[in-house]
């Protein structure tokens, strides 16, 4: 689908549930805090096949749409890329992702939201894309900045990661010329 420095981005499909179980398992501690519904649905491979089949059914029925970020020549499976919390009559959308620790600090994300944010708006037709961060995960705050998101507010208590207080979650946008 889009392809770019040997990478490329491709709506997930049914075969990839191995690769996504290795990613969460592999990544546990770093996707606990931040992508702990993910991590808790492809723990073994039999929630990964459970998993891929429901975001697939969500992409063809527009719900949410679930990419994954693989190495072109080798097929691994570095990350993982949300476009979510759909709302059709604003034409707004969420973006959440995730690294695999091999591959952070590289700008690889930094490059696939740039061009998922073009698919969002052209293809898609959505005209406000979001990032909520929290301002201590300073490589999502690069992401968002990156791009040229801007921070518009600070979401109190806006998010719960698992055994841990709620924690306040910073808002940056990003609009269609």
């Amino acid at each position: 689908m889009i392809v770019f420095d040997g990478f490329e981005i491709n709506p997930v499909h049914n075969g990839d549930a191995w690769k996504i179980c290795d990613l969460c398992v592999a990544n546990a501690d770093r996707f606990k805090r931040y992508f702990p519904k993910t991590l808790e649905q492809n723990l073994n491979p039999t929630l990964s096949q459970l998993f891929v089949k429901k975001k697939v059914k969500h992409f063809e029925n527009k719900e949410e749409f679930l990419f994954t970020l693989k190495q072109s020549e080798t097929r691994v499976l570095v990350g993982l890329i949300y476009i979510k919390e759909l709302n059709w009559d604003t034409k707004q959308g969420e973006f959440a992702y995730c690294i695999d620790y091999n591959f952070k600090g590289q700008g690889l994300m930094t490059k696939a939201i740039r061009e998922l944010s073009n698919y969002a708006f052209e293809s898609l037709g959505l005209k406000t894309l979001q990032i909520i961060v929290h301002k201590d995960n300073l490589g999502s705050v690069k992401v968002a900045t990156g791009n040229n998101f801007e921070w518009q507010k600070t979401n109190e208590k806006g998010f719960t990661p698992p055994g841990e207080q709620s924690l306040d979650m910073e808002v940056y946008e990003f609009y269609k010329a």
